[in-house]
């Protein structure tokens, strides 16, 4: 398939600018295994899953990545905190009226950040003293994606975390998440419904388009992810007792896929690349919870592989005309695999 086969028209009013004013209180677009939709609420959710169904979230948790600075001149620089690869070293993208070189210092209030090199597409930085997790505590702002036109505010803070954000390492929420809360996690799990968590630190380059109309052609961005044994050992029990495996978000299957990899499932550690299009045969997730994706984009094209294209492109295209809402702040999907013939 070509990139341009995952175009879909959709107006810029309908790109969510602030969240619900509660969490579960999105809508869900539901496509069934039958290929039918039906519009329904988040909190319908549990009459949407069984007792004995595996929910597997990514309990990554969102930096404060995001910082503003001044080069040793005067000019302004941002920086986003991509990946923490020591407590005083970082990959980072900087931007700036001209390209920082190697050796040159950017000042963020009190602390001194080093222009070491570049890798790739991404600044080596260097603290001369402290740590990044101080400076992000200082000065860090959450790091909106970029069609949020707008600034961060207090309340983003909380609401651009999912409830049970636990390992810090993201520069974007897996949004997917966002829509539990408490009340409705407890209500999933006096009916039956378990969880296991994985974790993923979703970079910057999920936002980045695929820049090739091949596909073939398209090389992921590359971003860290843990599968530990307790996650597998809960697959399998799954397996037996004949429940589902449900993904919380692409960034739970990319997970799960990662470590099936080879075959059965197993512990992973380790940086991903893979890459889902429609042809992939999945090995370990059944159903998908996940927000509407940007047109041409990786995720969306997950999906499509996921519940298949022509399902997915037209669940997209109702989405559109009831107008829900879009992107990382909007509305939700639950995703059924296909069944044969369907």
């Amino acid at each position: 398939m070509r990139k341009s086969d995952f175009r879909y028209h959709l107006p810029e009013s309908l790109i969510a600018q602030y969240p619900a004013p509660e969490r579960s209180a999105s809508r869900l677009l539901v496509l069934d295994a039958q290929g039918q939709v039906h519009d329904r609420r988040f909190r319908d959710l549990p009459r949407l899953l069984r007792p004995g169904d595996l929910l597997v979230f990514n309990d990554t948790r969102v930096m404060r990545a995001r910082l503003f600075g001044r080069k040793e001149t005067g000019g302004r620089v941002e920086v986003l905190v991509e990946r923490l690869l020591a407590p005083d070293r970082a990959l980072a993208q900087v931007r700036a009226s001209k390209t920082p070189r190697p050796g040159s210092r950017i000042l963020v209030g009190d602390f001194q950040l080093v222009v070491e090199g570049r890798q790739d597409d991404l600044f080596l930085l260097a603290l001369e003293s402290g740590e990044f997790h101080a400076v992000m505590a200082a000065h860090g702002h959450m790091p909106l994606p970029p069609y949020i036109r707008r600034g961060d505010e207090s309340f983003d803070e909380s609401r651009y975390q999912t409830v049970y954000a636990r390992r810090e390492g993201s520069v974007a929420a897996p949004t997917a998440g966002l829509h539990f809360d408490e009340a409705l996690l407890e209500v999933l799990g006096e009916m039956g419904v378990c969880q296991a968590r994985v974790t993923l630190h979703v970079g910057a380059g999920t936002f980045q388009p695929v820049r090739t109309e091949d596909l073939s052609q398209h090389r992921m961005h590359a971003e860290w992810l843990e599968v530990d044994q307790a996650v597998c050992d809960a697959v399998a029990e799954t397996r037996r007792r004949g429940g589902r495996v449900v993904a919380v978000g692409t960034t739970s299957v990319r997970s799960l896929e990662t470590a099936a990899a080879e075959g059965g499932l197993r512990p992973f550690s380790g940086e991903t690349r893979l890459f889902i299009t429609p042809g992939y045969e999945f090995r370990v997730v059944d159903a998908l919870v996940t927000n509407f994706h940007l047109p041409e984009s990786t995720l969306l094209m997950l999906v499509c592989a996921f519940a298949g294209y022509e399902a997915v492109m037209a669940a997209y295209r109702h989405a559109v005309e009831r107008e829900y809402r879009f992107f990382s702040y909007g509305d939700a999907m639950f995703l059924e695999r296909p069944r044969s013939g369907s």
